[in-house]
């Protein structure tokens, strides 16, 4: 019998079995193009920004020797953003400007409008000494020319693409979209949205999975339902290893007569493990393929999502060029209510947590906690994690609880 492996161990195996894309292979596309891809460069800035010496408000560039000598100063002119000021810049004078404009030569700050008075003659009176820089943006305060600005495996989003169109950079190198295959076994599932046969339940794993991949911008290849006959399912999944990157397949992984994943896979390529110390999650298996990785998920709902977020969430960071993947977040927490636990295996239940009066984060477990009520996922906005072996909780105790990140928040 295979001795359960714990999740950490998982992991370790996962991250270090799996390569990172290669950076012979990548596509170039435009900033338009690239939102949610994954940086494939060293992206350097080929200018500063600002490019200039700016000014951070609506007010009026001043010299300090002016304001020595009198806090009281005529105006020579005006600086607006892309029409600087171009004139004679007299003695005892200040210059109106906005934000943005260009700064005079010669400035030593900038008073913003509000604490000046302006006078019926037209100058402008200041009630105390600005500092030195003052209300300046100097030039490359935000980014210097030869500054790395996105190293390989960024993920490009509505932070870093606006910083490279202000670099006037205008496309990205970046990796191909991961090709995921899904498919699902079982005489017993039909698809979402078919009437249901007595002992049939519907396919929610796959759907699940497809929506989790989407948001992950994997390209899905869906391969249906497949029926628990041997023959026919290792036809597809030699054929799913052949169009994809990574295979997904939910159910058959565990020890039923009918549950054939595993066999599958040892025959047509190799096992790394299988059977974890987690619940739900058990009888999960990682492998490799003649041309593509392969996770099998366990055939429970609950279970299926449990080991996708733990482990497949990471397989397809490192699959899709994503650097220095973090996992999710862990706090901790007081728990509510008691929780029934049996020492053995890390055991992830639902919960709902949030931040009482007093300023503490409080936990309660939501509805049933078996592998096939899904239901109470609906409710619940985190992972109680409970170590392996820890037994049950009392309310009062303190737990780790993991808050969902995008995939299931």
């Amino acid at each position: 019998m295979n001795a359960l492996i714990s999740l950490e161990q998982a992991l370790d195996k996962l991250m270090t079995t799996i390569p990172s894309p290669s950076l012979e292979n990548t596509e170039t596309l435009s900033l338009a193009q690239a939102q949610n891809r994954i940086c494939a460069q060293q992206i350097i800035s080929p200018i500063n920004v600002p490019s200039f010496d700016n000014s951070a408000m609506d007010g009026y560039a001043v010299r300090l020797a002016d304001l020595e000598k009198s806090l009281t100063l005529s105006i020579s002119g005006k600086s607006f953003a892309g029409i600087p000021f171009e004139g004679e810049w007299t003695a005892q004078s200040a210059i109106r400007i906005m934000t943005g404009a260009m700064i005079p030569a010669g400035t030593d700050a900038v008073i913003m409008q509000e604490e000046v008075i302006v006078n019926e003659d037209g100058s402008i009176t200041v009630s105390q000494l600005p500092k030195l820089g003052q209300n300046i943006r100097r030039i490359g305060e935000d980014v210097k020319k030869g500054d790395v600005v996105l190293n390989i495996g960024a993920v490009l989003n509505t932070v870093s693409l606006p910083l490279l169109a202000s670099l006037g950079i205008p496309e990205v190198k970046v990796f191909p979209r991961l090709k995921v295959a899904v498919l699902s076994t079982g005489d017993e599932l039909v698809p979402v949205g078919k009437p249901l046969g007595e002992g049939q339940i519907y396919d929610t794993n796959r759907f699940a999975v497809k929506l989790m991949l989407e948001q992950l911008n994997c390209e899905i290849l869906d391969f249906g339902i497949l029926p628990d006959n041997e023959e026919q399912f290792e036809k597809a999944f030699i054929e799913a290893q052949q169009q994809a990157d990574l295979v997904i397949t939910s159910g058959g992984v565990s020890v039923g007569e009918a549950d054939f994943t595993k066999t599958v896979l040892e025959k047509v390529g190799q096992i790394n493990f299988w059977k974890l110390a987690i619940k739900p999650g058990k009888p999960f298996a990682f492998g490799k393929l003649p041309h593509a990785w392969f996770c099998g998920l366990p055939g429970n709902p609950v279970s299926a999502l449990v080991t996708f977020y733990q482990l497949v969430q990471p397989v397809i960071a490192k699959l899709s060029g994503i650097q220095n993947y973090k996992r999710p977040q862990q706090l901790m927490a007081i728990s509510v209510n008691k929780l029934k636990k049996s020492p053995g295996r890390l055991d992830f239940q639902r919960g709902f947590y949030h931040v009482n009066a007093q300023g503490q984060i409080e936990v309660q477990a939501v509805g049933l906690q078996g592998s096939h009520v899904f239901g109470s996922f609906v409710k619940s906005n985190c992972f109680i994690v409970l170590e392996r072996e820890r037994g049950n909780v009392e309310a009062g105790e303190t737990v780790t609880i993991e808050p969902f990140n995008h995939l299931l928040g």
